[in-house]
């Protein structure tokens, strides 16, 4: 029951009584209806029974009409738009009663739930909407739309656009949405999924004819602390990204990938693996060169002399380098207290152990004054 039709009915059983005036809950409670007493925080369904510019009156069960006014009718205008009378909505009860006996109440939470579930909905359908960018961050673009935030990372940034994210603050951009997580607050777009839409349904076709294994010749395009970037293309000219993940540059010990490379360098890379979903590549540059723990045992015998460069020191001990890929451990029990040994130190050793399955191999150190136990 309505309040208005609960007013109405109080009208007519008054006019009708000939007794004394009733109170409100002796009517109430002979009518069978219910008031709710509200608190703050309250959740209440309503009825929408007018609409102005100003305010919105709902009729949620209460001694009168409820109201949404001022800041939340401004907080959830986008919202408000496409409600009209009669309309069932959820709200919250901001305040129980104002000085005018009124409940007021807050959209917020109906309209945060249409929004989401758009974004949801075209997240599955595919369906682009517009944003406006809002700032620049190192990682990409923070953009707005319909009283959010999102974010449209560097990478999702098709080739017209990309390294001019700068110049896209107040800009109109089309995009689709990658990324809908309602509790984190996290709403992810990509521009390059609408900019290069017949591109990237290539890239997908392209990536389903791939094997791990097959060896492309491409370009370093970024040197990352993580790896490189290598770009590739295909038999049918279809070019696709990758990566070559740090331990995947060189046998050697990598920390530095500029090092090793440098932007615009060509390389041969073997696949490894490809992600359909996101339509990369993780390659190797390694894979292709001979791996020299292989023939190890027949190189480094045990008891052999080598020389070697020693390139990381560690709590446990000393590393030397006796050839690319190949370092072998000087364990700080073979190390005299009274020597002293820093990076970049040419040292001379004696192979202790080798363990080619797990690529390892103790040294020790070879001394021209030999105390007890050492060579």
């Amino acid at each position: 029951m309505t309040l208005s039709s609960t007013k109405k009915k109080l009208t007519k059983r008054l006019s009708k009584s000939t007794k004394q005036p009733q109170t409100m809950e002796k009517l109430l409670a002979q009518m069978g209806c219910e008031l709710h007493g509200w608190r703050r925080g309250d959740v209440a369904e309503g009825i929408i029974t007018e609409k102005t510019k100003r305010a919105i009156y709902l009729d949620i069960g209460g001694k009168s009409e409820a109201m949404v006014i001022d800041r939340e009718m401004k907080a959830a205008r986008d919202f408000i738009k496409g409600l009209k009378i009669g309309d069932k909505v959820q709200t919250i009860v901001t305040q129980p009663e104002n000085d005018k006996g009124q409940t007021l109440l807050s959209l917020k939470r109906a309209a945060a739930d249409q929004i989401w579930g758009e974004f949801e909905e075209k997240l599955k359908t595919g369906v682009s909407l517009k944003v406006k960018g809002k700032e620049v961050n190192r990682g990409g673009l923070v953009v707005e739309v319909k009283s959010l935030q999102g974010f449209i990372p560097a990478s999702c940034f098709g080739a017209k656009l990309s390294g001019k994210v700068s110049e896209l603050v107040d800009k109109i951009l089309e995009v689709r949405v990658i990324e809908v997580d309602r509790e984190k607050n996290r709403l992810i777009f990509s521009e390059k999924e609408v900019s290069e839409a017949g591109l990237l349904k290539a890239q997908q076709g392209a990536l389903a004819k791939i094997k791990t294994g097959d060896v492309f010749k491409g370009q370093v395009t970024g040197v990352m602390p993580f790896g490189l970037f290598v770009k590739v293309q295909t038999k049918d000219k279809i070019p696709l990204e990758g990566l070559v993940h740090i331990s995947e540059i060189s046998w050697e010990k990598v920390e530095e990938p500029v090092k090793f490379h440098k932007e615009g360098d060509k390389v041969e890379v073997k696949v490894l693996a490809m992600d359909q979903k996101s339509g990369k590549l993780n390659l190797s540059l390694k894979q292709l060169m001979p791996d020299p723990w292989k023939k190890i045992k027949k190189k480094y015998k045990k008891e052999n002399r080598v020389k070697g460069k020693v390139v990381r020191l560690a709590p446990f001990g000393a590393f030397v380098l006796l050839e690319p890929g190949i370092e072998g451990l000087i364990h700080i029990s073979k190390i005299p207290a009274e020597k002293s040994i820093d990076i970049g130190d040419k040292v001379d050793c004696y192979v202790e152990m080798v363990d080619p399955e797990n690529r390892r191999m103790s040294l020790g150190l070879v001394l021209k004054e030999k105390p007890v136990g050492y060579k």
